[in-house]
């Protein structure tokens, strides 16, 4: 039994440390994209809603009145 020339442990620290690397990366860019999409919802207001919304009223009545 050689330990000085067993490298099964080095191995298994190694999965474990590229493992834990793409872990870390993949929560990171989780919460970098959930601020993002949070800042995005920001941007539609009421206002936009109510605009699209008198708009497409506004379509119906032109197809009602073209039927």
């Amino acid at each position: 039994m050689n330990i000085i020339n067993d490298d099964a442990a080095q191995t298994a620290t190694e999965m474990i440390l590229l493992f834990g690397g793409v872990i870390f990366v993949v929560v990171f860019a989780a919460l970098f994209y959930n601020s993002y999409l949070t800042g995005l919802g920001n941007g539609i207001n009421g206002t936009n809603a109510t605009d699209l919304h008198n708009t497409l009223n506004g379509i119906n009545g032109l197809a009602t009145k073209l039927q």
